[in-house]
């Protein structure tokens, strides 16, 4: 990016939440794996006469969101219609709130592509209903039509606005995963983007560096992964610089993001507030939020990612980064803190050894075969006691880093009792120097070259050597012993 301007984003983002019923009817939410319009009554379809009942356990989850976010939350709010017509708005509105949200006024603090320390604002958390959901078919000897699938019409809708505050597509990035993570740890929802449970909008702006007003902004839909978001944020900052090099004017408008041709596409004219005609919803009455019904929802608010991350830093004696790694999901975070519970309480500098050894087998090896297998954790067949053992095992020098890993692969896929596996498929390391001793002159007797070539100088022909020992022994003996015991064998020969 040229130094010629100033990127200034902010991103709204959208969350179904975590709760049986919709947003103001009966109907179960579970659209995702019904049948089309298996979950639908007069009240999501929009039929004449009826009338809407507040979710409270909807307006829970958002007030549960707002602390999470440290907003002032309302004492009272309402809401509103946003009348706008589309195909998949059956009512011809979408029951929204407008001036008056549950939360307002927050911050979440992130980590820049320095890794500094940045506070994005919170404009705002409210609540909204969300809209049915339109299936295009595009019949390849006929013509292209769309269906309306009314399921998800109703579904509980948080929306949580940041402020401008944002100067790189990394800053978006970073705050969209912390803000992931932070729903997805307080139970407000699944907050999966490839189910649609998690979506967001970006909007961007450049503007002449030293500036104060904020340029045209671009609204970016379709964005379905933080992978394209990044994208997406990229190519339109990249487009703008180039458009207003040229001396062209950038319109406020909504630009969809094509995976496909990697690129922002053109939609429509970017609306205003005042296009949308907000009214008082006048079928919902306000809601009066007591400080004790906040003071009750904040006592369960669990311990979030940023305070999970400082904890494990001054507990266990792990890097901001492994830390950050294992925090950034909540099942792969919840797996860790099970592992440390089956030690049992030993001294801190023994407990910190143990935990950077979990944290490490975590992050690299149970990351790499999750990734390799499209597994989750849950669906794995390890456990937080049998790593706790491997981890004891590695700590014993009865495991290699080599052996350690196999044996991880085998019972994540199979399950099984680690000290078991391990001498069933000879992974016990081999600590006793003699038996290592029988191998070294085994690899040495087949390796004359090499033997001649360490002798006239070529000291990194010592790691082929160790590599051949490794192999040999099927990555059982000791590096350690072998490195040495080579060393003093070729010295020897000198």
């Amino acid at each position: 990016m040229t130094n010629k301007y100033e990127t200034v984003i902010g991103l709204e983002v959208h969350s179904q939440l975590l709760t049986k019923s919709k947003m103001f009817c009966s109907c179960n939410s579970d659209y995702q794996k019904a049948s089309p319009n298996s979950r639908v009554c007069p009240v999501c379809m929009g039929m004449p006469g009826v009338l809407p009942v507040i979710n409270r356990h909807a307006v829970e989850l958002v007030i549960r969101t707002g602390l999470a976010l440290e907003c002032e939350i309302s004492t009272l709010t309402k809401f509103d219609r946003k009348n706008y017509p589309y195909p998949d708005l059956m009512k011809g509105y979408q029951i929204s709130q407008f001036d008056m949200p549950v939360a307002e006024s927050g911050i979440l603090e992130i980590n820049d592509s320095s890794d500094n320390k940045r506070t994005i604002g919170i404009t705002r958390v409210h609540l909204e209903e969300d809209v049915a959901k339109l299936v295009h078919i595009d019949e390849a000897h006929g013509d292209a039509f769309s269906l309306l699938d009314i399921n998800r019409a109703g579904v509980p809708l948080m929306e949580i606005v940041s402020e401008p505050d944002m100067r790189t597509p990394e800053e978006a990035h970073s705050y969209l995963t912390s803000l992931h993570s932070i729903i997805r740890y307080i139970g407000a929802s699944t907050a999966n983007m490839e189910e649609g449970s998690f979506r967001c909008d970006a909007n961007i702006s450049l503007r002449p560096f030293g500036s104060d007003q904020l340029g045209s902004k671009v609204e970016i839909k379709n964005v379905n992964s933080f992978r394209s978001v990044l994208r997406a944020l990229k190519y339109e900052e990249k487009r703008q610089a180039v458009a207003l090099d040229m001396g062209e004017k950038i319109i406020q408008e909504t630009r969809g993001w094509s995976d496909d041709q990697d690129k922002t596409v053109p939609q429509r004219t970017k609306e205003y507030a005042s296009d949308y005609r907000y009214f008082p919803e006048p079928d919902l009455p306000p809601i009066k939020i007591p400080r004790g019904w906040v003071s009750d929802i904040e006592s369960d608010v669990p311990e979030l990612p940023s305070a999970k991350t400082k904890r494990y830093m001054s507990d266990f004696g792990l890097s901001n980064y492994d830390a950050n790694l294992l925090v950034s999901d909540i099942e792969v975070a919840a797996f860790f803190d099970h592992i440390v519970s089956e030690f049992k309480n030993p001294k801190k500098k023994l407990l910190e050894s143990r935990c950077k050894i979990a944290a490490n087998l975590i992050n690299v090896e149970l990351s790499r075969l999750t990734n390799e297998t499209g597994w989750n954790l849950g669906k794995s067949k390890i456990t937080p006691y049998s790593m706790s053992l491997i981890v004891l095992m590695l700590e014993e020098n009865r495991l290699s880093s080599t052996t350690a890993k196999t044996l991880i692969q085998e019972i994540f896929e199979n399950g099984g009792d680690p000290e078991a596996i391990s001498k069933n498929l000879g992974l016990i390391q081999v600590n006793d120097a003699s038996a290592i001793d029988f191998t070294i002159n085994e690899v040495l007797s087949e390796n004359p070259q090499a033997i001649q070539e360490f002798l006239s100088g070529k000291d990194s022909v010592l790691r082929f050597l160790v590599g051949q020992v490794m192999k040999k022994s099927k990555g059982s003996a000791n590096p350690e012993i072998t490195n040495s015991s080579l060393i003093e064998k070729l010295e020897t020969m000198r």
